[in-house]
């Protein structure tokens, strides 16, 4: 794909937190040749979800314009355990199942990006082979002082818990892989940030030019409050069949839709405004969502499936036809969401929030007609939600937040 530099700048920093620094990228650029680009992923789990397709997608924007993309699996710092954002040390894996984990990586990830134009590596390329000496040299490289400057050790520290010394290896052996693969860039979500600056600081000690840090941010689960994660069910999995994904996607707040447009559809940014614009001035925002739906299901399980889950969708809201004299409640909440018990309790639909959360156990509670499956669901602020609870309760709702 030919580009202008400043096509290419622009697309890059789309949806990006951190580009560090864009003066250094430009002339990178302006070199004319290929750049190599980095994101890290630790095997620590079977499947991947749209929260990791961003770095993902970010690669495949950088593979278009030509760059040399590589999908570097974190077998070796896998054994250590990310320590970022721990209170506690993390409980390491063994080798066979990263070595599972990593084979399934491999099979999802050319969903995105072209197999032709990615290189998958693995740490334990070059960290397997490194003698303790030159674990040693590498340690030499950096002080504790700067270690504590991370924010979760500090705190750890400051709280007198236990900080184990392999924790500290991870930043130093994620910021070697940089100096191993003479990255030109290196991509990684914001808790990854201190970690992709060690690379910079890594590749200056070893005589090399530091590499351009772009951070995404992380993308909010389905709740649209906490990020996406398997352990709080608030995820949409690459692997989820096709009617479930479509379904998962069309249960997300209108706002909570805008920020998925961003991050994860490939249309351009100006069709993503215009969009909006259209929404802002009346159309129906479902419509948007139904775009968004079919754009993300056809990524990953082809057209034909994005098409039936689409009709699918469409018949069963017509079987459970909602009716024309449905309900409608305004509630204002102090934060960005509030608890579905707490609300089906305030409208009414249930009698206290112990039944509430009896219901959604039993998988009575619908949300856009989606079952809930934990009584921790919380809804944003801002959006307007159809909640039901068996067949016969059902009324709309809308979260206003104090204060906004």
């Amino acid at each position: 794909m030919t580009a202008g530099i400043d096509e290419q700048l622009s697309e890059l920093a789309r949806g990006a937190v951190d580009l560090i620094q864009l003066a250094d990228l430009r002339r990178k650029l302006e070199r004319g040749q290929p750049l190599r680009v980095k994101a890290g992923f630790d095997p620590t789990a079977p499947d991947l979800h749209l929260g990791h397709t961003v770095l993902i997608n970010k690669l495949r924007q950088f593979q278009q314009f030509g760059h040399e993309v590589i999908f570097l699996i974190g077998d070796f710092t896998g054994l250590i355990g990310d320590p970022t954002g721990k209170s506690a040390t993390r409980p390491r894996l063994g080798p066979e199942e990263i070595a599972a984990n990593a084979r399934t990586y491999r099979e999802q990830i050319f969903k995105i990006l072209d197999p032709e134009r990615t290189t998958i590596d693995f740490n334990s390329r070059w960290m397997g082979q490194m003698t303790a000496a030159g674990l040693i040299e590498l340690a030499a490289k950096h002080t504790v002082a700067r270690m504590l400057e991370r924010d979760d050790f500090h705190k750890r520290y400051k709280n007198g818990q236990p900080i184990a010394i392999h924790e500290f290896l991870y930043p130093l052996v994620q910021g070697y892989d940089s100096v191993a693969l003479r990255a030109d860039v290196e991509l990684g979500g914001t808790d990854q940030k201190f970690n992709l600056l060690v690379g910079r600081q890594l590749q200056e000690a070893y005589g090399q030019e530091p590499q351009i840090v772009l951070t995404m941010p992380l993308l909010e689960g389905l709740d649209g409050v906490q990020k996406m994660s398997k352990s709080l069910g608030n995820y949409i999995a690459i692997h989820d069949p096709p009617g479930e994904m479509f379904g998962k996607l069309m249960s997300i707040s209108d706002e909570l839709m805008w920020r998925y447009f961003e991050l994860l559809s490939f249309r351009p940014l100006r069709e993503i405004e215009t969009l909006r614009a259209a929404v802002a001035g009346g159309a129906n925002p479902r419509d948007a969502k139904v775009d968004l739906a079919c754009e993300i299901v056809a990524r990953f399980h082809g057209e034909p499936a994005a098409a039936t889950a689409r009709e699918e969708f469409a018949a069963r809201f017509q079987r459970c036809a909602v009716p024309q004299d449905l309900p409608e409640h305004a509630l204002a909440i102090e934060g960005e969401s509030a608890r579905l018990a707490w609300i089906l309790k305030e409208i009414g639909l249930v009698a206290s929030t112990s039944e509430a959360a009896r219901k959604i156990e039993e998988g009575a509670v619908r949300v856009d007609q989606q079952k809930v499956a934990s009584h921790r669901h919380e809804l944003a602020a801002g959006g307007t939600y159809l909640v039901a609870v068996g067949k016969r309760a059902m009324a709309r709702v809308r979260l206003e937040r104090v204060g906004v």
